[in-house]
C-alpha cells in the first residue's frame, strides 16, 4: 500500500510508534480546559472561546518570540493547585497517546508553580499522578496486553531559568527579596542549583521519574557557564542534563552547553551552523570553530531536539521551513528528534510535526527510521536498561513493519 496522498501519509505517521523528547507541559494545556479552569477560579481571559484564543493568542503565526510567550500569561495562573496540575498532565497524556506516541518526557518548571497551597513536593507529585493515571489507562487495555501495541512510558524534566524578574511567581518574588546583596547572574545561579536539589529530594523520597534537569530562557547576557553549580550537582546525582542552546544565540551558547555542562541533549540547536551568529569576538575563525564543535556533536552522539514549527513562529530570521538548519543537521549524520515544543501554542503534535519533516526534507526511510528510533534511544527512560532494550526492539519492529507495509 504504498503512500499516494496526504490521507495516507498522515494515516502512515499516526500509526507510527513516536516518541516526544521536547515538549513543555505549560505549552500545551487543551485550550477548551484553559477556558474551563479560567471560569473556575476567575481568572481573565481575553475570550472564553476557542476560536477566540486561536485568533488573539494561540495564533498560526506570531510576529516574534515576545509574542509567542504572552500566552503563558494565561496559562500559568490556572496550573496553580494540585487538582489542577494533575488534570492537566492527566489530559497530555492522553492527547499523546491517541496520536501513537508511546514516550513522552514533559518539562516544565516547578518554581512557577509554587505558592501557598503547593510546595515542589505537591506540584511534582500531582503532575506524577496525572501522567500516571493516564499511562496505566492506557497499559491495561488488551492491544497492548497482547503485544500489539507498545506500552506508553513518560519521564519528568524539570527546567531551571537563566532569567527571572519580579512577578514571575512566588517563589521568584521571594528568592530575589531574600538575595538582594547578590549579583543578578548569582541569583539566577543560585536559584538553579536550589531547584535541582530539590527535585532531586523529590525524585528519591517520592519515586517519581524525574529523570533530567534543563537550562530554559533568554540566552543572551545568561550563558549556561553561570549554572555549572546546578548541573555538577544534578550529575553527581545520576539526573541526565538537557540545555536550550542555540535557538536564538549563537554557536557559543551551544559550545558552553556540552563543555561546561556536559549536556547530553540540546534543545533547538538551530544556530549551530550560523557564522553570522558567533558573537565571541575571541573566535577568530569561525568556519574552524563551527566545523570542530559540529565534529564533537556528531562523535559523542549529542541529540538536538528539532522543534519545526516552533522555530518557524519565534524565529523571524528562518522565514522559510527550507532556511531551517535542520537540513545541515541531516547533512552532517547528527543525532536528531522531531519534537513539538508547545503543542497548543504552536497548534502542533508530533504527527504535524513529522509530516513537515518529510514534505519539507524528502526524508529518506533510513533517515525517518533513525529519527523515530533515535527518540526512544536517546531518551532517558526511567526503567531497567534491560527492559528499555527489549522495548527499543518491539518499537524497532513496529516502526519496520509499518514502513513496509506503507512502502515509504
Amino acid at each position: 500500500m504504498p503512500i499516494s496522498n496526504q490521507t495516507q501519509l498522515r494515516e502512515f505517521i499516526t500509526k507510527l510508534p513516536k516518541a516526544d523528547l521536547h515538549v513543555h507541559l505549560d505549552g500545551s494545556v487543551r485550550i477548551e480546559t484553559l477556558i474551563d479552569l479560567s471560569k473556575q477560579h476567575n481568572l481573565l481571559l481575553p475570550s472564553y472561546t476557542v476560536a477566540g484564543l486561536n485568533e488573539l493568542v494561540f495564533k498560526d503565526e506570531y510576529k516574534d518570540l515576545v509574542e509567542y510567550l504572552t500566552g503563558f500569561g494565561y496559562v500559568l495562573p490556572v496550573m496553580q493547585t494540585p487538582e489542577d496540575l494533575e488534570r492537566i498532565s492527566y489530559e497530555f497524556a492522553l492527547d499523546n497517546i491517541n496520536e501513537g506516541v508511546y514516550y513522552t518526557e514533559v518539562k516544565f518548571a516547578p518554581q512557577l508553580h509554587i505558592n501557598e497551597k503547593q510546595d515542589f513536593a505537591e506540584i511534582l507529585i500531582a503532575v506524577n499522578k496525572g501522567l500516571e493515571r493516564a499511562k496505566n489507562e492506557f497499559n491495561k487495555k488488551d492491544a497492548v496486553k497482547s503485544g500489539k501495541l507498545p506500552e506508553f512510558h513518560y519521564g519528568i524534566i524539570v527546567c531551571t531559568m537563566r532569567f527571572f524578574a519580579q512577578g514571575f511567581s512566588k517563589y521568584y518574588d521571594d528568592f530575589l527579596a531574600a538575595h538582594k546583596g547578590l549579583n543578578q547572574n548569582a541569583v539566577f545561579a543560585l536559584a538553579s542549583a536550589e531547584m535541582v536539589k530539590a527535585c532531586v529530594k523529590v525524585r528519591d523520597e517520592h519515586n517519581i521519574p524525574i529523570v533530567a534537569c534543563d537550562l530554559v530562557g533568554a540566552e543572551a547576557g545568561n550563558p549556561p557557564i553561570h549554572f555549572k553549580k546546578a548541573y555538577h550537582f544534578a550529575k553527581q546525582n545520576l539526573m541526565h542534563s538537557i540545555v536550550h542552546a542555540g535557538e536564538a544565540y549563537g554557536a557559543e551558547s551551544i559550545y558552553q552547553a556540552v563543555t561546561e555542562l556536559d549536556a547530553e541533549r540540546l534543545g533547538h540547536g538551530t544556530m549551530l551552523f550560523s557564522e553570522d551568529g558567533i558573537k565571541d569576538p575571541s573566535i577568530k575563525n569561525k568556519a574552524q570553530f563551527l566545523q570542530k564543535l559540529i565534529q564533537y556533536i556528531a562523535e559523542r552522539r549529542i541529540t538536538i531536539e528539532v522543534c519545526l514549527t516552533s522555530n518557524l513562529q519565534t524565529l523571524p530570521h528562518i522565514k522559510d521551513i527550507a532556511n531551517h538548519s535542520f537540513v545541515e543537521m541531516l547533512a552532517a549524520g547528527l543525532s536528531t528528534t522531531i519534537c513539538t515544543d508547545n503543542r497548543t501554542f504552536s497548534k502542533t503534535s508530533m504527527t504535524k510535526e513529522l509530516m513537515l519533516a518529510i514534505q519539507h526534507f524528502d526524508l529518506s526511510r533510513h533517515n525517518l527510521r533513525r529519527i523515530l528510533i533515535d527518540s526512544f534511544a536517546k531518551s532517558f527512560m526511567p526503567i531497567n536498561y534491560l527492559q528499555k532494550e527489549l522495548y527499543l526492539t518491539k518499537i524497532e519492529a513496529l516502526c519496520d513493519a509499518l514502513i513496509n507495509e506503507y512502502k515509504y
